[in-house]
């Protein structure tokens, strides 16, 4: 493998002190002489990157949802669902290892899983899939526990866009919105009726419809990510188990059904 860590003293440009690129250039330690090793590893480490990116875009749109600023709020879900979009894109790379390229590498891993991934762990807890077991697995690491539970003890934000309906008088029961966020939300047929009004009459809540539809889109630009990653395992490892003592492909097809904003797919069927 090409040395790529170009630390040279006080040697630098601007744009390598802007970006670090010296540093991050240098965060590659594949473990094999397997060539494939190299894309499985670089394309994990720009999936974790994404992964901060997303969480720190989607905590930023919750605190504006609870400022009642939907009109930025929406800006911001946009740029949003285009950092998804490139998450997604990322399996790719990865989809074209063989699975004789990934046995010559894959004893290296070890238990290291991508459930072990606590900056994921974190965006699955800001966009609302919560339970406190699932911060568990992070306790034996206590500065990555305390991040994780920091993240399960926050309102998601679905938390922030109930909150605006029931600010707007669309019949969110106060216990929707007032509750300990660390548990897993409980959906409410109430407010899958406030969600089937603001369907029904959207020239009244324009900004909460275009919400509602910005929320869809994150919803479904996320399963799309949770789906290719099935995929992609299947492809690569067939119905092995997986890494982290998971069942692998049987449990990534478990956990690619969750949906996220439960009372906005259950306000279609009303409708």
């Amino acid at each position: 493998m090409l040395d790529f860590d170009v630390t040279n003293g006080s040697e630098s440009t601007a744009y390598i002190g802007y970006h670090h690129v010296d540093v991050l250039l240098g965060l590659q330690h594949p473990r094999t002489d397997e060539p494939a090793e190299l894309s499985f590893y670089i394309t994990g480490q720009i999936q974790e990157l994404l992964f901060k990116l997303l969480f720190t875009e989607v905590n930023r749109i919750r605190d504006l949802l609870f400022a009642d600023d939907l009109d930025e709020a929406l800006r911001y879900l946009r740029r949003a669902g285009h950092v998804q979009r490139v998450l997604t894109t990322t399996w790719e790379p990865v989809s074209t290892i063989t699975p004789a390229e990934f046995a010559a590498f894959r004893d290296e891993l070890g238990s290291a899983s991508g459930m072990q991934s606590y900056m994921y762990r974190q965006l699955e807890f800001a966009l609302g899939n919560k339970a406190p077991r699932m911060a568990e697995p992070y306790r034996p690491v206590g500065w990555v526990y305390e991040q994780v539970m920091a993240a399960l003890r926050a309102p998601s934000l679905y938390d922030a866009a109930l909150g605006v309906l029931r600010r707007r008088g669309l019949g969110v029961p106060a216990h929707c919105v007032e509750r300990d966020f660390a548990e897993p939300y409980q959906p409410h047929a109430a407010v899958e009726q406030a969600w089937a009004r603001v369907y029904r009459s959207h020239r009244e809540h324009p900004d909460v419809h275009a919400l509602a539809e910005a929320l869809c889109d994150l919803n479904h630009q996320h399963a799309q990510w949770r789906y290719t990653h099935l995929l992609t395992v299947e492809r690569i490892l067939g119905h092995k188990p997986g890494t982290g003592g998971t069942s692998g492909v049987s449990w990534l097809r478990k956990v690619a059904e969750h949906r996220f904003f439960p009372e906005l797919l259950g306000a279609r069927t009303a409708i």
